[in-house]
């Protein structure tokens, strides 16, 4: 897998996965505004999971206990992250929550990629730095604060951001030449375990009238991204990779102001323009 494509590959991958990531976030947003959490992910998942069973006869990739186990393992963190992430989404507004995940969620796999070996160019390192601060600004509120009054949806949107991170690393440790095979492992274990954390709470799990188009939208849209993240993963650095897919909020954010109307600020136009050179500067070195 990793001779079919070089940085510029990789970059391209994960500028894409991050676009659709966004939008995928945003039907997921629309969808918890409708209906439960927990019906929102189960049901989403599904709608991932009939996707990658398609996909996998399609592309390349060989099955092994390795890739499976360590698809299962992301998965597990994937399903508190997105639980936690929907929450948040549900109760806060689209355009704080979502890129305050992604800074944690940038923040594990960076680190992780530096400590086990990626030696980024001075170049993507600029690149970096620059993606981290396209982050921090889009999550400014459009009256100036960083996080609002509202401090329950910012500490789940954090916590989320860890879970994600613990997926993106996970997912890279699979074998290369699993291709999409741990998508599959990942969406067993985390509907599994959601579904599980349903019935122990006693929540139901039927989706509200309405409610159920929007979600398999998120679910398909999510499942998407997940595949270009382990092409994009599995052909360049993971640290470059991360910072590129973490600058999906971009995505979420102009989905929300053009359709709900939320409003933005000039410091997160500003932010979302250092996102556009972020891409520019990791992808040219």
């Amino acid at each position: 897998m990793q001779s079919l494509g070089g940085p510029v590959t990789a970059a391209a991958l994960a500028t894409a996965c991050a676009v659709i990531f966004g939008t995928a976030d945003f039907f997921g947003g629309l969808a918890t505004r409708r209906s439960k959490v927990l019906a929102v992910v189960v049901l989403s998942q599904l709608g991932g999971l009939l996707l990658i069973a398609v996909l996998l006869p399609i592309l390349p990739g060989h099955a092994s206990t390795a890739a499976l186990a360590w698809g299962m393992a992301s998965g597990v963190a994937g399903a508190f992250g997105i639980v936690l992430f929907y929450r948040g989404l549900a109760t806060g507004m689209m355009s704080v929550i979502a890129p305050t995940t992604a800074t944690t969620a940038m923040a594990v796999p960076v680190v992780f990629g530096l400590l086990t070996g990626d030696r980024p160019s001075a170049l993507a390192l600029v690149g970096v730095a620059l993606g981290l601060l396209a982050v921090l600004l889009v999550s400014r509120e459009p009256n100036g604060g960083a996080s609002g009054p509202k401090a329950g949806p910012i500490i789940a949107a954090l916590v989320s951001g860890a879970g994600f991170g613990g997926f993106f690393v996970l997912l890279k440790l699979a074998p290369a030449e699993s291709g999409t095979w741990p998508l599959l492992g990942a969406r067993i274990a985390s509907i599994t375990l959601v579904a599980l954390l349903a019935l122990a709470t006693r929540r139901s799990l039927r989706p509200v009238p309405g409610s159920l188009t929007v979600t398999i939208t998120a679910g398909v849209l999510d499942m998407s991204a997940n595949v270009l993240y382990l092409f994009a993963a599995q052909r360049g650095m993971l640290t470059l990779v991360a910072v590129l897919v973490s600058l999906y909020p971009a995505s979420t954010l102009l989905l929300a102001r053009y359709v709900l109307g939320e409003r933005l600020s000039p410091v997160q136009i500003t932010g979302v323009g250092f996102a556009l050179g972020a891409i520019a500067l990791i992808a040219a070195a």
